[in-house]
């Protein structure tokens, strides 16, 4: 899980997002974001609907599955990022761990919120 540092507040902080970032969808989640500055580091959240699956649950484990694959990712992240992902398949459940982080960091990277890393 990641730190109430990392986490949003409020609907509003959510809406601007949603109006202003930019976004890249994938086969299980869409990645919507926006640079920040006015923060220190990133926020994070992650909107599981209830046509996605009607369990409690299973919405919490598939929010606490993508938080964790993020937050394992905390240290490439450098600027401040407003980010949300929104799921829209419930075989986010089933699929691999690595699977699932492979793809959050594909995503992010082409969103522009990783640094890119010289080898």
């Amino acid at each position: 899980m990641i730190s109430r540092q990392h986490r949003f507040r409020g609907y509003s902080s959510l809406k601007y997002v949603y109006k202003n970032g930019t976004i890249v969808r994938g086969p299980l989640f869409a990645v919507k974001a926006i640079e920040n500055p006015k923060r220190g580091s990133y926020r994070l959240a992650v909107v599981v609907s209830r046509k996605v699956n009607k369990s409690a649950v299973a919405r919490n484990r598939i929010r606490r599955r993508l938080y964790e694959a993020v937050r394992q990712l905390e240290a490439d992240i450098l600027r401040p990022y407003d980010i949300v992902l929104t799921v829209f398949h419930s075989s986010v459940l089933e699929e691999p761990a690595q699977s699932l982080a492979a793809q959050v960091k594909k995503q992010l990277s082409e969103a522009g919120v990783l640094a890119k890393r010289v080898r």
